[in-house]
């Protein structure tokens, strides 16, 4: 096993399922204690922190809804508390909504914005603060839609796109 981020403290948003959880469980298998947030998930993200503990690693769930900016920022401070410092920010979490553009009304559109655009913004503003002596903050954008629109996901590709 690979411990080069042994001592680390990383936060990965969105990090109960899916590309969130493979990284959390990736930055734990090298040596990083990890705090993850969840929206709803709570089993979810529990699974995930019991799988990094029972590889014997360190880790959290935090709930923390992406558009919340309040609890965005409580999940940097409560990881901060947790273990210590914040070393690198994982910007993970992120939504589609699978219609047509012209389906996607308005306030589906800023709900997209909302999550995988201004909830960055909100993470990363927050956890700068204590990285103010070096870390890395990492934003997960996509290819999708990048040339062509993809069918049923004009809100994402362009909030992925921003964050690109």
């Amino acid at each position: 096993m690979n411990r080069k981020l042994e001592g680390k403290i990383a936060l990965i948003t969105g990090g109960s399922r899916g590309i969130g959880a493979a990284i959390a469980k990736r930055l734990a298998s090298d040596g990083a204690k990890v705090a993850i947030t969840y929206s709803k998930g709570v089993d979810a993200a529990a699974a995930v922190v019991k799988e990094i503990e029972r590889e014997g690693g360190k880790a959290i769930a935090i709930q923390a809804d992406a558009i919340d900016a309040e609890a965005a920022k409580a999940a940097v401070e409560k990881s901060v508390a947790t273990f210590g410092k914040l070393d690198v920010l994982v910007n993970n979490a992120g939504t589609a909504i699978p219609k047509t553009f012209e389906e996607t009304t308005l306030e589906e559109m800023d709900r997209v914005l909302d999550i995988n655009v201004r909830g960055v913004f909100i993470a990363t503003q927050a956890a700068l603060k204590h990285m103010k002596s070096g870390g890395r903050v990492i934003m997960i954008g996509s290819s999708v839609g990048e040339r062509v629109l993809v069918p049923g996901l004009a809100a994402y590709s362009a909030t992925k796109g921003a964050v690109k």
